[in-house]
């Protein structure tokens, strides 16, 4: 395996998780970046990337992937099964690191599959790699939980700031981590600077260790307020979840991926610093403040 990874072609660029990716590739300015975007698209990109259009054929994969050290997969829900042709181009065309589409909840855990049974393509993509493993190619996966800042400021993690209410799981006391966005990039950033230590490997990161209450606790210091309760249990959020994502509403599939992190179903293995062992150190990753990163987040919303 190539001692640097320096050439890094980036599938999936434009979905959330891939803008975060690329903006922390192009940040570290050590690398060579390539997106590799469908002919199709019309998506955008800064300009200090390279952006390589691709029918996604076996053949043009394999031109497209000649010369990259390293390819990341930041593909959304509907390319999670494709990743195994991904693989195979990447094989062929001599990449020596493949880092797939994970950045969420554990894809390796039983107890997230039942909740969100799409992520068993996930977990059929690890075991391929490690199928393919050689001394020329490997693979690494990172699980960062949900990411922390981003769904605190947009709503998604059940915080209104502009309404000041807080939506809270059963006792809002279990323990859960979470990665902030520039850690997530962070982590990327390390693993791709250690090929050898993170070889192979399926590596748990967090920012944060918090619970439920903990956040709301933060959002009333922030804010200088008292915020309005509505008290949900497990078992109301995973049946309404699971009955709109059966009818075909994927806000169903959102639900469930916050009942990765909130619910109270023994053995989910939320907590990554407690049910895990935390790849932080090897990565050289520092633990962040609640009340800080919430500090932020209000202040950004605040302004004008």
């Amino acid at each position: 395996m190539a001692s640097a990874l320096k050439n890094i072609a980036l599938v999936g660029a434009s979905g959330n998780i891939g803008q975060i990716i690329l903006a922390a590739l192009l940040e570290a300015s050590e690398f060579n970046v390539t997106v590799l975007t469908r002919a199709s698209s019309t998506a955008t990109f800064p300009s200090g990337a390279t952006v390589r259009k691709s029918d996604f054929s076996s053949a043009d994969l394999q031109a497209a992937l000649k010369g990259q050290h390293a390819v990341i997969s930041a593909v959304g829900a509907t390319g999670f099964g494709e990743q195994k042709n991904l693989i195979d181009a990447s094989i062929a065309a001599g990449v020596s690191r493949f880092i797939p589409s994970e950045f969420s909840s554990d894809a390796l855990n039983d107890v997230v599959l039942g909740l969100l049974p799409l992520f068993a393509q996930k977990k059929e993509v690890i075991e391929y790699l490690r199928s393919k493993e050689t001394d020329s190619f490997t693979w690494t996966g990172i699980a960062t939980s949900g990411l922390f800042d981003w769904g605190l400021a947009n709503g998604f993690l059940g915080y209104d700031i502009a309404a000041r209410t807080a939506t809270i799981w059963d006792s809002g006391d279990s323990k859960f981590t979470m990665t902030n966005q520039k850690q997530l990039g962070d982590a990327l950033i390390s693993v791709l600077e250690r090929p050898q230590a993170t070889a192979n490997q399926y590596l748990y990161v967090s920012s944060v260790e918090t619970s439920q209450r903990e956040v709301l606790a933060a959002f009333e210091r922030a804010t200088s307020s008292s915020w309005t309760v509505v008290n949900t249990t497990t078992e109301a959020e995973v049946a309404d979840g699971t009955k709109k994502l059966g009818q075909g509403d994927f806000s169903g599939a959102l639900t469930l991926v916050r009942a990765t992190a909130y619910s109270n179903l023994p053995g989910l293995g939320a907590n990554y610093a407690k049910d895990r062992k935390l790849a932080n150190d090897l990565l050289g990753l520092q633990e962040e403040s609640v009340q800080e990163t919430i500090d932020r987040i209000v202040k950004v919303a605040s302004s004008p």
